[in-house]
């Protein structure tokens, strides 16, 4: 994923900034846990989506 595309997409729930992690698969929220995958290069930028893998050792 490019900086560019980075650097300006946001969660969909709180709109803070996302991070790339475990090896580029999803877009993680630091703030809530929620992990967004990306499949196929395209982020599924969904809420559903980012519970669904949210992080278990999030708090």
């Amino acid at each position: 994923m490019s900086e560019e595309l980075l650097a300006i997409l946001v969660c969909p729930e709180d709109k803070g900034p996302l991070e790339l992690v475990d090896d580029g698969k999803f877009l993680l929220n630091p703030r809530n846990g929620y992990k967004y995958p990306i499949r196929n290069g395209i982020p599924v930028m969904l809420i559903e989506e980012g519970k669904k893998y949210r992080d278990p050792n999030f708090a």
